[in-house]
């Protein structure tokens, strides 16, 4: 399935010649080999990250050989899409000539950008590669517009925000850096306790590096206390009988909230998984495929073929726009009325000063914004006499409650507005997708602070409702249409399933009695034998690996 982008030349790109930057929302897929590369691609990813046998973030997966970052770039750049590879490990002394000969080997594989966190390793990488992108991993833990200026200066072309960011932080560090700086977000997926990955936890506790792909994951085990005195004696932090989970995240999703997530500046919405079966990447790329092409649509960027009517450009007022001046006297809307309550804690407390809400009856939302009077901050501040000086104020304030300009900086910091427009609305069925993919619950991360990420603290497991029952091997319209399948989990007759199709709805389809047929051509009565040929009537062209789904008869946790 070709990606439709609008600036591709009319040659179909090579290993060997990077395509164009995009001039639109990139859904950025993960993969774990080459088959999940593949898929990603073939179900709509404009790119797809992956690691190689060395210096990725995760090294359960088996990644990707040199041979196959070439056949996987020639796949990708035939259809439109690109491939980036991680090198976000925090490499030791003894690893630096090693990740050096690495990078040479890479930049000839026709791949079009590396991910990285240290900054030896883009400098060595931006010396040895110059023609392939450098990105700076989530890992660097970008959280303002000075650290990604200064990256981009070294050369970056992209940063991946830490996950620590709500949606505000994303619009004022998309109106401070260049246009041609790209900002990838994550927008599905598991989430680490330690949120911008840096954690020491699982080589505490096991030896297992997490800051070298090897993460054991103790922050999802169960725990208890144990009092010192009373040995063998476990209490649950959390009163159950099943003890507690105390570090064990929720998964981030984001699907129904796309548009706000690229209103803000968003260039790339990462999927995260790179541990994940093909199926999980078929049907998440999938998803946030036609979320994207639903928006440029509604937006009024393209048209339902997917041929451009006007430039992309995301809705974030910068400095020099015409309207700039005008915008930050606007009334500001809810997701910058909920600016930096991520961070924020209460009023007061402060070296025993307290800092008053706006009471003014007069100031729009003020019991929203927090925001305290100018004459208030004055007098609060004078009070500390020399406890508190000018600028331990700002930091103190900054830090407590949100960066609006009449708390913080009163020079003229304030935050990004966006231009108003219409909520982007998806199809239910499209909505429905995440739940169709094994998950713990879902949370939006921290881009909302008043709905921000919290703890499972009862399970670690996953949730199943949907299960894979086979894969499409071909199809055929002979005999009013058959499909031949590898089987996953038992079809039998009367049983709803459904193909997972790319850039379409699913195709729901009930089992007809009668039609089933082994490998060999012999009719069978069911589908019952897990890695077997079978084939089946299906009236609906389906296309090759196509997943087949149904919903298990009860849902159920287990382990990923």
């Amino acid at each position: 399935m070709l990606n439709d982008e609008s600036i591709l030349s009319t040659t179909p790109a090579t290993a060997a010649s990077p395509l164009p930057r995009r001039r639109k929302p990139e859904v950025l897929a993960p993969a774990g080999n080459l088959r999940g590369l593949k898929t990603a691609v073939d179900f709509g990813a404009d790119a797809v990250y992956c690691g190689g046998k060395a210096f990725g973030m995760r090294s359960a997966p088996k990644n990707l050989s040199l041979a196959d970052f070439e056949e996987g770039a020639r796949y990708a750049h035939e259809r439109g899409a690109r491939v980036y590879v991680t090198l976000n490990v925090l490499p030791r002394n003894a690893e630096v000539e090693a990740m050096r000969e690495y990078i040479g080997q890479l930049k000839d594989t026709g791949i079009d950008a590396m991910i990285v966190t240290d900054i030896g390793v883009m400098m060595m990488a931006h010396q040895i590669a110059p023609d392939v992108e450098l990105h700076v991993s989530t890992q660097a833990g970008v959280t303002n517009y000075g650290a990604a200026q200064a990256l981009y200066e070294f050369g970056a072309r992209r940063v991946v925000l830490a996950r620590e960011m709500d949606l505000q932080a994303v619009r004022d560090i998309r109106a401070r850096i260049p246009d041609d700086m790209d900002i990838e977000c994550f927008v599905h997926g598991a989430m680490c306790m330690a949120f911008s990955g840096r954690c020491l936890f699982s080589n505490y506790l096991t030896g297992r590096d997490g800051n070298h792909g090897e993460c054991a994951q103790p922050c999802r085990w169960k725990y208890s206390i144990v009092e010192e005195k009373r040995p063998g004696q476990y209490f649950p932090i959390e009163q159950t009988a099943e003890g507690a989970y105390l570090f064990n995240s929720q998964d981030m999703c984001m699907l129904d909230h796309i548009d706000d997530l690229i209103d803000s500046g968003a260039t790339s919405l990462k999927i995260e998984g790179r541990s994940k079966s093909a199926y999980y990447i078929a049907a998440m790329t999938n998803a946030y495929k036609i979320a994207v092409n639903e928006y440029m649509v509604q937006r009024g960027f393209e048209d339902a073929s997917g041929a451009m009517l006007k430039p992309f450009r995301d809705r974030v007022i910068r400095e020099g726009d015409p309207d700039y001046a005008e915008s930050i006297t606007v009334v500001p809307d809810a997701i910058e009325r909920n600016a930096d309550k991520a961070f924020a804690g209460m009023p007061g407390g402060d070296m025993g000063l307290e800092f008053g809400g706006n009471t003014d009856a007069d100031t729009p939302n003020a019991e929203d914004t927090g925001a305290t009077k100018p004459a208030e901050d004055a007098a609060a501040r004078a009070a500390g006499g020399s406890q508190l000086d000018d600028l331990s104020y700002r930091a103190r304030s900054a830090r407590r409650k949100s960066n609006t300009a009449e708390e913080v900086l009163p020079e003229g910091w304030h935050h990004a507005k966006i231009r108003p427009a219409e909520p982007v609305t998806l199809p239910e069925w499209l909505l429905e997708e995440p739940d169709k993919v094994a998950h713990r619950d879902y949370s939006t991360g921290f881009y909302y602070p008043e709905h921000k990420v919290s703890q499972n603290t009862d399970r670690s497991a996953y949730f199943r409702a949907w299960m894979v029952v086979g894969e499409v091997l071909d199809w055929t319209p002979d005999e009013g249409g058959r499909v031949t399948l590898m089987s996953r989990n038992k079809i039998e007759a009367g049983q709803e399933i459904e193909f997972l199709l790319p850039g379409e709805r699913p195709f729901a389809y009930t089992v007809p009695a009668g039609g089933f047929r082994d490998a060999d051509g012999h009719w069978v009565e069911a589908i019952n034998n897990p890695a077997h040929v079978f084939s089946m009537p299906c009236p609906h062209p389906v296309p090759h690996n196509a997943a087949i789904r149904s919903r298990t008869k009860k849902p159920t946790l287990k382990a990923e």
